[in-house]
């Protein structure tokens, strides 16, 4: 068994759904030695998280963008954690619902993503970070 472990640092990007398989897989050529595997991608922050979905039409991440503000508002006065603003305690709890990481399955070398599959950064900061991902992938 082969096993590859890569950490990238994301550039900045502003608060949304930023597609980065192309980057991920940049940073994973370990990738293309493995036939039959296990790519994990996982993101080592509390307010940003990472999803796959589509990844032809750019309406769908602002959806997703639009959707989120929604059932995870902003200034909602029953926050208590607010100590780097309004948008602190929302970007945490939309982080939870997504998730810190996604896991796909190689195969040929490949991540079998489907046709219309992209890995998604979700940045729910207004003025996001750089974002440390950690890529581990495995298999025969």
């Amino acid at each position: 068994m082969k096993l590859y472990q890569h950490t990238i640092e994301l550039a900045e990007r502003k608060r949304g759904f930023h597609l980065i398989t192309a980057e991920i897989l940049r940073a994973a050529p370990g990738i293309a030695e493995i036939n039959t595997g296990i790519c994990q991608v996982f993101i080592r922050h509390t307010s940003a998280s990472l999803t796959i979905n589509e990844n032809a039409d750019p309406t769908v991440r602002k959806d997703f963008e639009t959707y989120f503000n929604k059932v995870v508002p902003e200034n909602d006065p029953d926050y208590l954690h607010d100590d780097e603003g309004p948008d602190d305690m929302p970007a945490h709890l939309k982080a939870a619902l997504l998730g810190s990481s996604v896991t796909i399955p190689v195969r040929n070398g490949r991540p079998a993503l489907g046709t219309w599959q992209g890995i998604y950064l979700c940045e729910h900061r207004n003025y996001g970070h750089r974002r440390e991902i950690v890529i581990t992938v495995w298999g025969e």
